[in-house]
């Protein structure tokens, strides 16, 4: 039986519970929030579990084998650490922490220790995500990833998060070095990270505050983000972060030396395109109807599983969730590589020194 313990009780933990609830050999063993109204309302609705204002009674405490840190991200590298200290595995919530030397340090720590730690990208474990690996490994793109385009989109009306941030200039999001895109764009990022292939790629960012956020007044947050990346094997990606493409789109394309493939997110639609190109007027007809049934077999594909109640809403972070506890007990891979965690953390870094406080008006 692990016993899982979760520091920072706001709603994000709300669906972290909802997961771990539902895995087996796991059962939650204390609460932590530094205020005691919090922890302890999430313990009602656990059933009574103990509860704690202070990480390190926790810790002492419970024991836990996992830690689950669903804080505001300026926390989490010193929280990581000292779960790590006292013996715990981690699950961070994104992004992992405020900068790469950060996680290179947790790192460090976690391998010292024998100990090991993910990161929340559960979008990276999503049906669709995975469909597109196992595709990518068959050889789809015929060799190495030549180009990737990811796009990220956040809806400010969606939720009272939005309008939370907007309304409140002490908001813990505006003190994040990158602000709110700081806070987000690390689910856009990793996929990049996952098949640069370069440890250190080059970075190139310009960011702006939207038309939209300027009639509102704001002048702070910046919600334009527009990044090229750069690997050293000749590989590029283009990032895009926005609030005004509408509706929100959440996609990811690789392209390779003979073939490309797009992962709708929003969706759960793979789309690989066509092999070749025909001559004359066929080159017209064919490939759209070909691009057409994969449509409709996706949408045919998504409603089997539902039918199987093998798609859900939390699907990539129940997968995620398992692989990590399954990699703990039995010394399997983490779900997310260590690797692709610090170089979507150096790429964010990039990022951020070239937009904190100059942004295009």
């Amino acid at each position: 039986m692990l016993k899982i313990a979760i520091i920072g009780c706001g709603k994000i933990a709300d669906d972290h519970v909802s997961v771990i609830q539902g895995i087996e050999s796991c059962e939650i063993c204390g609460v932590c929030d530094r205020e005691e109204l919090m922890s302890r309302q999430l313990a009602q609705r656990l059933g009574g579990v103990k509860t704690f204002s202070k990480s390190s009674e926790l810790l002492s405490s419970c024991r836990p084998d996992v830690v689950h840190i669903t804080t505001p991200p300026q926390s989490h590298f010193n929280l990581a650490c000292e779960c790590l200290e006292a013996g715990s595995h981690v699950l961070v919530e994104k992004p992992f922490t405020i900068t790469a030397l950060e996680n290179e340090e947790v790192l460090r720590l976690a391998l010292s220790k024998g100990l090991k730690f993910t990161v929340g990208h559960n979008h990276q474990l999503s049906p669709v995500a995975i469909r597109m690996r196992e595709r990518i490994k068959k050889g789809v793109l015929g060799g190495d990833p030549v180009h990737m385009e990811s796009i990220f989109c956040y809806a400010f009306a969606q939720g009272p998060y939005g309008k939370a941030l907007l309304g409140d200039k002490n908001h813990w999001v505006r003190r994040l070095p990158g602000g709110l895109f700081h806070n987000v764009i690390s689910h856009g990022i990793c996929k990049i990270a996952e098949f640069i292939g370069d440890d250190n790629p080059k970075v190139v960012a310009v960011g702006s505050i939207s038309n939209e956020l300027h009639r509102l007044g704001e002048r702070e947050i910046i919600d334009e983000l527009r990044v090229t990346i750069c690997g050293a094997n000749g590989s590029t990606a283009y990032f895009t972060f926005s609030s005004q493409i509408k509706p929100a789109r959440h996609e990811f394309r690789v392209f390779g030396p003979r073939n490309y493939c797009l992962a709708d997110h929003t969706h759960q639609m793979l789309i690989v395109g066509p092999v070749r190109n025909y001559k004359s007027y066929l080159n017209y007809f064919l490939p759209p109807m070909l691009l057409g049934w994969q449509c409709v077999r996706n949408g045919l594909c998504n409603i089997f599983q539902f039918m199987k109640n093998d798609f859900h809403m939390d699907y990539g972070r129940r997968k995620l969730f398992r692989q990590f506890y399954r990699a703990i007990r039995e010394g399997t891979p983490v779900p997310i590589p260590y690797k692709e965690i610090l170089i979507t953390a150096r790429i964010m870094d990039g990022i951020i020194a070239q937009t904190r406080g100059k942004h295009f008006d």
